[in-house]
């Protein structure tokens, strides 16, 4: 009898702390305050090579300007956590990453609190390993084939486009990480940030994204399909999308004069990765998500 009362008690008191805890991060979201920002996610979000790289693991690439810390700055959360590391698949939500320099990041659940109220993610072009295969395979295949389309063709097997299906298996596991999310931080404001275009709309510039011609129309719509699955996964797990798809339309790796949000093929230590974003495509992500939240 002692011990079920004993049971009784400690359920119910955790029942009571989880009860308070949400109620307070409710009160303070409508007070306009923020308590805890969690930034989630991979490579798009953690920002290689941007400067000021953090060490903490070093391996994760993640940068002091990427735009998760831009929206911190704008928003000056109580406590701000990012734990967003390159290379991150829906897995390392809840396995520990091994990354460069015999680093180690931690599962980036484990970032999140109770009392969390705010939290972005990032996620799913690693999954199945699709970004990586694409930019690893696309460009060595232009010299063959230069004005055709020779990388879809690549991807596509017995008439199935393997990326499409792909893309498919990616939404559930999004849809998985977001119910997780929802269980350890059941008060937070939850929301999924697209991935920025690669491509242009219209014209090639294969010294800077190597792609064959016909290639670019299908780059475009692969990253319209794989951001499409994650707004639906969004839709069907109480969080928001964020499109940063549309609003980086003339920001691609092509476009000139500086405003470009992406890098191009070359890697720049003091810049940002090969096909990654630069500083300006953080700083024009975080705009997008900061008029979401306002």
């Amino acid at each position: 009898m002692r011990t079920t009362r004993l049971l009784v008690a400690v359920s119910s008191a955790a029942i009571l702390l989880t009860t308070t805890a949400t109620t307070a991060t409710a009160a303070a979201s409508a007070a306009g305050q923020l308590h805890h920002y969690v930034a989630l996610g991979d490579s798009y979000t953690s920002g290689p090579f941007i400067p000021a790289q953090r060490y903490d693991p070093l391996g994760c690439g993640r940068s002091t300007a990427n735009y998760p810390s831009v929206v911190a700055a704008a928003l000056k959360p109580a406590a701000f956590t990012d734990v967003s590391c390159a290379g991150a698949d829906t897995g390392s939500m809840t396995r520990a990453q091994q990354v460069p320099f015999n680093g180690t990041n931690a599962p980036q659940l484990d970032a999140l609190r109770i009392d969390t109220d705010l939290v972005t993610l990032g996620l799913g072009g690693n999954d199945y390993g699709l970004f990586g295969s694409l930019l690893a395979t696309c460009p060595g295949l232009r010299t063959g084939d230069p004005t055709g389309n020779p990388c879809e063709k690549h991807f596509t097997t017995n008439g199935v486009d393997t990326v499409t299906t792909a893309i498919t298996g990616i939404q559930p596991r999004i849809g998985a990480v977001l119910a997780a999310i929802h269980q350890r931080s059941p008060g937070a404001r939850v929301l999924v940030v697209g991935y920025p275009r690669i491509a242009p709309e219209s014209g090639y510039c294969p010294d800077t994204l190597p792609f064959a011609d016909g290639d670019y129309a299908w780059l475009n719509r692969v990253q319209s399909d794989l951001n499409a699955a994650l707004e639906d996964a969004a839709a069907s797990a109480d969080a928001e999308y964020v499109d940063t798809f549309g609003p980086s339309r003339g920001h691609d790796a092509c476009a000139r004069g500086g405003s470009a949000w992406i890098n191009g093929k070359n890697l720049n230590i003091f810049a940002a990765a090969a096909y990654h974003p630069l500083q300006a495509g953080m700083a024009g992500m975080a705009a997008v998500v900061l008029k979401t939240l306002r």
